[in-house]
């Protein structure tokens, strides 16, 4: 069956496949018409009409902030005075920052424990929320997503407040249960881990993202190997996670960006309005310290030159992940 279906495949898209649609019964393409073409033309003159609020916004808010601030990058710029052209100095002075490498450090740890966390996490309510009715499906959906409206400095105070260490509900919980919570905002160690898990916060997007694509799963899969004696784990595995790869692979590009731009909540909660309580290194993520260069100490031109640093890891990344995905992402209709 599966060489009958290859075979079909090769027949439907091999190089005689053209020529077998356009031939008996096929009418040949009508010559272009002056009428025609005047008809096309305006077509293409209201298509780009209308995306021209887009692009306009592109250039603007884009690609003209990127071609400034790539000048800006090399030079000593203050906002005040005029920038001074000085070359490559911000970057060769990036190599010499020891706080590069702290912000830097903190960022990939909190991004390579919190995209598979957040992944997993998302996709497992997905999973269930796939199993529910289809009304109590749509509230719950509802309830997991409204989160994902709550402003980010409201995140970042509540963090303090569950993930006090003295008072906080999350050691008042773990109390009850005898464990002993540790210091979430003092201690460094745990303060990583800690924005991590609030994090979680705001995983309901993911849920709906991840739902929708198990809803497109036939159920004649599941059937098929129901019959056959898959299990549960069976299924997942075999079935669902192969059939939904392009979406999760989207949902690990989506937050992987995320995560290296973390700013809001980690900013809110120790470094906002002057605060000098708790373990600010801990939490010094790469543009939070990006953010200080350039609108605290006004190094706007060593400020860009970390931006466009950020930029090439986070493009370099990507394209490891993507990469990476011809080997685990299964496209339907791939052939190969």
């Amino acid at each position: 069956m599966a060489t009958t279906t290859g075979l079909a495949a090769v027949t439907a898209t091999g190089p005689g496949a053209s020529e077998g649609r356009r031939g008996r019964g096929a009418r040949p393409e009508p010559p272009l018409t002056p009428g025609r073409r005047r008809a096309r033309r305006r077509n293409t003159i209201a298509a780009i009409l209308f995306i021209s609020p887009w692009i306009v916004g592109f250039l603007v808010f884009t690609l003209w902030p990127m071609i400034y601030s790539a000048y800006l990058s090399l030079t000593d710029y203050d906002v005040i005075n005029d920038p001074d052209f000085v070359g490559f100095d911000n970057y060769v002075q990036l190599f010499q920052d020891p706080k590069i490498a702290l912000s830097l450090g903190n960022t990939l740890f909190y991004t390579v424990i919190q995209v598979p966390l957040h992944v997993l996490v998302a996709l497992g309510l997905a999973v269930l929320l796939n199993q529910a009715g289809r009304r109590s499906s749509g509230f719950f959906r509802t309830v997991f997503f409204l989160p994902r409206m709550t402003p980010p400095v409201a995140v970042g105070v509540l963090f303090l407040l569950l993930f006090n260490g003295q008072t906080g509900l999350i050691n008042t919980v773990l109390g009850w249960v005898g464990i002993q919570g540790p210091a979430w905002t003092t201690d460094p160690a745990w303060v990583k881990p800690g924005l991590i898990l609030m994090s979680l916060w705001a995983v309901g997007s993911s849920v709906i993202i991840l739902l929708a694509a198990l809803r497109n799963v036939p159920n004649e899969l599941y059937e098929s190997a129901r019959i056959d004696g898959a299990g549960f784990w069976q299924q997942t595995r075999r079935i669902t996670v192969p059939l939904i790869s392009p979406t999760i692979f989207f949902v690990v590009i989506v937050n992987t960006i995320a995560a290296f731009q973390t700013f809001d909540e980690a900013y809110t909660a120790f470094f906002g309005a002057g605060n000098t309580t708790y373990s600010n290194d801990a939490a010094l993520f790469y543009v939070i310290y990006l953010f200080q260069q350039g609108f605290q100490f006004l190094h706007m031109g060593y400020a860009s030159a970390m931006a466009w640093v950020l930029f090439v890891i986070i493009m370099a990344i990507t394209g490891i992940q993507v990469l990476v995905s011809r080997r685990f992402v299964y496209y339907e209709g791939d052939q190969s």
